[in-house]
């Protein structure tokens, strides 16, 4: 497997060549008819990730025909929201590894097994670069590039299909990404979405929440709760971000 998932306890080590490249961590930053799409919460890791990359993932998507909604559900899965040991030590967002063609500046990292060579770049900007340069210039990925620009179903599955990652729910994830953030926007539009900014806390959608338990658990009537969200019944999903606002 050429890319995989990192995690973020596992240690890094940096490797001497002749690039005299520095990295830069970033800063650390339908049952229901929901009718405020426009909100957004900045205290969301995903929500502030999107709202870093969205850009750079739409330029991306104009120059190689991969969909920002993908681009960037790789990216928030595979960087673990920007927060990933790989993304913030070495800014890798897709988990790519060295492998026989790679002259750049390298990082170690246990992984599948221990001490694996992945890339190191400049800049985050590099690792989506990279991204869509790996997806290019593979003829297993071919395939992917006849699809229509929206069908990011058939992408997810592609990917998982051609091997990009070995858990067996890859596509499964990337979709509920693209579906819960409503990333699809990316692909539609001819400039990058914006969205009103709150500061009110949240509460994601555990399995085994219930809208009563939720309105018990913050002190907030359920009623508010579902006006505040645009909610027309009490059905809720999982992964869906509920407004909390008193």
């Amino acid at each position: 497997m050429l890319l995989v998932s990192c995690g973020s306890k596992k240690q890094v080590y940096y490797a001497n060549n002749n690039l005299s490249e520095k990295t830069i961590k970033p800063k650390p930053t339908k049952k229901n008819k929901i009718t405020n799409k426009e909100v957004v919460y900045s205290s969301d890791p995903k929500i502030r990730y999107v709202q870093q990359f969205g850009a750079i993932a739409q330029d991306e998507m104009r120059r190689y025909k991969i969909p920002a909604s993908i681009t960037l559900a790789q990216g928030l899965l595979e960087s673990q929201s920007g927060q990933g040991v790989l993304a913030l030590k070495s800014n890798n967002h897709f988990g790519i590894k060295c492998k026989r063609n790679w002259n750049g500046r390298k990082v170690y990292h246990d992984d599948d097994a221990a001490g694996e060579c992945f890339r190191a770049y400049k800049d985050p900007k590099d690792s989506y670069r990279d991204h869509s340069l790996f997806l290019v210039d593979r003829d297993r990925y071919a395939s992917l590039f006849k699809l229509k620009k929206d069908d990011y179903k058939g992408w997810a599955k592609g990917l998982k299909k051609a091997g990009y990652a070995t858990d067996p729910s890859y596509a499964e994830k990337l979709i509920r990404l693209i579906e819960s953030l409503e990333l699809w926007k990316f692909d539609n539009s001819k400039s990058t979405p914006k969205f009103k900014i709150s500061n009110a806390p949240i509460h994601v959608v555990q399995k085994g929440d219930t809208l009563f338990g939720i309105s018990k658990k913050y002190s907030i009537s359920v009623a508010k709760i579902k006006k505040m969200n645009g909610l027309t019944s009490s059905e809720i999903q999982i992964g869906q971000r509920i407004r909390l606002e008193k």
